[in-house]
């Protein structure tokens, strides 16, 4: 499975960890994300892996940042890309479960790193469940409001 991953400054660490975390369980993971601890601007680090995850060149995504929040809203204005705000397990299952998010993103502030790998293999581990769900995800994409 391929993966992008892309953090700020303030996801470095966790970055890190997640890649190595992620290829012992053999996935092949692309970093668009910065190896440094200055201060960046995450939507330089974003975009590469939300285009990756909408062109189909990575099968999903990880994006991490202070909050967590500014890295979801960059990812998610992209049509086909559905990023999920998660800080525990149970939010990242029901992402997958009931709205197939293909971007998990992470706020590096507000998780501890055991915390984040366990979100990281819910995320992997969980299947769309479809059904009614199906339906409400079809209605997310739009070219105007």
């Amino acid at each position: 499975m391929k993966i992008s991953i892309g953090n700020d400054h303030a996801g470095t660490d966790y970055k890190f960890a997640v890649i190595k975390h992620l290829e012992a369980k053999g996935f092949t993971v692309t970093n668009y994300g910065t190896d440094s601890n200055d201060s960046v601007d995450y939507p330089d680090f974003v975009h590469p892996v939300a285009k990756d995850v909408a062109s189909k060149k990575a099968d999903f995504g990880i994006i991490i940042c202070g909050s967590g929040n500014g890295a979801n809203m960059t990812a998610n204005k992209y049509q086909s890309v559905r990023s999920a705000l998660c800080w525990t397990k149970e939010i990242v299952a029901l992402a997958r479960q009931h709205n197939n998010a293909n971007i998990l993103s992470i706020p590096a502030r507000f998780t501890a790193l055991p915390q984040v790998l366990e979100m990281v293999d819910t995320f992997f581990e969980t299947a769309f469940e479809g059904g009614r769900h199906e339906n409400r995800i079809n209605k997310i994409p739009t070219t105007s409001c």
